[in-house]
């Protein structure tokens, strides 16, 4: 197949393998945090933070290497078993030192946890190459198809196993399947590259050097996403981190809804628009002026309807989780735009502007979390996450005036009215007479009046714009 139809035919693979997904994974959170116990969240949660963090080392940022198309890569073949033998090597090395670790510094069901998620990472971690290899040819329906069948099997073990009283296994289960079908799909049946090794030097610095300068940026995001659980986990200990791990799981749900898809086109669209300031602006514009109404709504709703939706949908035991739940909200609206604004220093060939912003993102984490966790627990550390997310949305959208013309106005006045109003109005709503009582109607109605609320703000004000976005979304387009 050409590249084009290639292309259309992966990206149709991947949104309907996403589409799929994202319902199944929210129907196995919600039964999960109803059956198993808050403190079982955190010990999972805590090992899987170490085993993220830790395991950057073993990729050390290689993948892009394989991928750009340079002499020392122009040889499949031979790049793929020189990426494998790297791999090897770094896989045994990292897991060696972290069963060691675990051995001397875990007890009880952390230990159990880590040395499990030690192994199934190393496993899912020498599956790279060959996703690589097909990532290259531009080839996706395999690797859709096989994290979908991995998602499937994997809720259905899981519950299978929290319904009948099992806890932490019920959670390491979807370890074990994921690393499982992952070896299976991709070097057993019709395997898609036989595992060999090869030692080049040439190819070998090209690797390493390649990926040394993306290890940071890599590095970085991981500590970003991990390091608050490693600090609540730490110092609030493994009930708290449990209440905190769902909290951010479930206000986070709606940004990979709406942004996985969507940023998914965006940086290859902003890659080739950067020579053209005027539509580079205006896609930048469009792209994240979606991911703003889209993002200001989904979190004005849960906001509004979080209490109902604990007590009806995960029960009353999730009940202390509720001001950090609203807090990380403030992900919900933001952070699909931060991505996007990477995505455009990634464009125009400026990544080094994405490793500043970081490192001051996680120097501001480090020390709110410092500051508000022991005051105010886990509704703390989500207040810094806050905090540390608008610092870095600041810096990052005013670095980005160097590549494109950005009005905040136009971007955030419109979605701030419709949002403010609908939750004032739902508020209101509420206390009408017959309405509290009962979650189900108080929820049905805050939720209704909010959604009237806003998308006749939202339409009123910008019909124009959300024509453009229809199009944009039916023809892939952006003019």
């Amino acid at each position: 197949m050409s590249l084009v139809r290639r292309t259309v035919v992966s990206t149709s693979w991947n949104l309907t393998a996403h589409a799929v997904s994202v319902v199944v994974l929210l129907v196995r959170s919600i039964l999960l945090a109803r059956w198993l116990p808050v403190e079982v969240f955190g010990i999972y949660t805590f090992a899987v933070s170490i085993v993220s963090l830790s395991s950057t080392v073993v990729s050390f940022g290689m993948g892009p290497a394989f991928l750009h198309r340079a002499p020392e890569s122009e040889d499949e073949q031979q790049a793929a078993a020189v990426h494998f033998t790297l791999k090897l090597i770094f896989t045994i090395s990292w897991a060696v030192l972290l069963w060691v670790g675990a051995f001397r510094f875990a007890t009880g069901p952390t230990r159990i946890t880590l040395l499990l998620l030690t192994f199934t990472t190393a496993g899912v971690q020498l599956t790279e190459t060959p996703r690589l290899i097909l990532t290259r040819r531009v080839v996706h329906r395999r690797l859709a198809l096989a994290d979908l069948v991995s998602v499937l099997l994997a809720a259905l073990v899981t519950l299978g196993l929290a319904w009948h009283g099992v806890a932490l296994w019920a959670l390491l289960a979807t370890d074990v399947v994921n690393a499982s079908l992952a070896i299976l799909a991709l070097y057993v049946w019709r395997p898609v590259w036989r595992p060999r090794l090869a030692w080049l030097p040439a190819i070998m610095r090209y690797f390493l050097n390649f990926g040394g300068r993306n290890f940071l940026v890599t590095v970085l995001v991981v500590a970003l996403d991990n390091v608050d659980n490693l600090w609540t986990g730490r110092y609030l200990g493994k009930t708290s981190l449990g209440f905190y791990s769902r909290a951010y799981a479930f206000a986070t749900y709606p940004r990979t809804i709406l942004a996985a898809p969507i940023n998914t086109v965006a940086g290859g669209t902003l890659a080739e628009l950067k020579g053209n300031r005027p539509r580079l602006s205006a896609a930048f514009f469009q792209i994240s002026a979606l991911l703003v109404r889209g993002g200001f709504f989904m979190a004005g709703l849960l906001a509004l309807v979080a209490p109902e939706f604990i007590r009806l949908v995960l029960g009353a035991k999730w009940l202390p989780m509720l001001d950090a739940f609203r807090l990380m909200l403030v992900f919900t609206l933001l952070d699909p735009m931060r991505k996007t604004t990477a995505l455009l220093f990634l464009a125009v060939g400026k990544p080094e502007q994405i490793a500043y912003t970081y490192c001051i993102q996680l120097v501001a984490l480090i020390s709110g979390m410092f500051l508000l966790g022991p005051r105010l627990g886990i509704a703390g550390i989500a207040l810094a996450v806050n905090i540390m997310l608008v610092i870095g949305m600041v810096i990052m959208l005013w670095r980005a005036r160097t590549f494109v013309d950005i009005s905040l106005g136009q971007l955030f006045i419109v979605p701030g009215l419709a949002l403010v109003m609908g939750m004032l109005l739902a508020r209101w709503a509420i206390a009408l007479p017959g309405v509290l009582g009962s979650d189900w109607r108080t929820g049905f109605v805050k939720a209704a009046i909010f959604t009237v609320v806003y998308g006749t703000l939202v339409l009123a004000f910008e019909w124009r714009w959300v024509m453009r976005s229809l199009s944009w979304l039916r023809t892939g387009s952006l003019g």
